[in-house]
């Protein structure tokens, strides 16, 4: 591999999401690109797209992706166990603390009561964003971290 990792999150409401990831989670907009159908359509992504580059402050980077022609339907269904595919984004914080009241302020709801758990020596805090998808928030305030390993 030659760059970091980047995942792409499909939403409705593009500004708000994109609102979302800035302000709350402290991701940085890096670009946005327009795709026409002509390119989207033959790579299989469905069509036109706008899609918004947010780089992740320790690396990687979230695409957020809009579909042009409005197809996005429904809410991402929250995590569980059993659920096959993309299950959750994870973010190591060094205090999630104040990213926890943001994203109370911001909309997103907690996924766990309490809700920040200790698990392995560190204290993590799962969440749904304002369309449903989930967020996991690592802190390693309370433990030694083990690079790599979200708990």
């Amino acid at each position: 591999m030659t760059l970091p990792f980047e995942v792409g999150v499909v939403v409705r409401d593009l500004e708000s999401m994109e609102r979302f990831y800035r302000d709350v989670v402290g991701c940085r907009v890096e670009r946005r690109s327009y795709v026409p159908e002509s390119i989207g359509g033959p790579a299989g992504l469905g069509g036109e797209l706008t899609v918004v580059w947010l780089r992740v402050p320790s690396g990687g980077c979230v695409k957020l992706i809009h579909p042009r022609s409005g197809v996005v339907s429904g809410r991402a269904v929250p995590w569980s166990p059993g659920r096959p595919g993309l299950s959750y984004l994870t973010f190591h914080m060094a205090d999630l603390d104040p990213v926890v009241e943001a994203l109370r302020a911001a909309g997103a709801r907690p996924l766990s009561d309490p809700v920040v758990v200790l698990a392995r020596g560190r204290r993590i805090s799962f969440w749904a964003d304002p369309e449903g998808n989930v967020v996991e928030l690592v802190d390693a305030r309370d433990g030694n971290r083990d690079p790599g390993h979200s708990n």
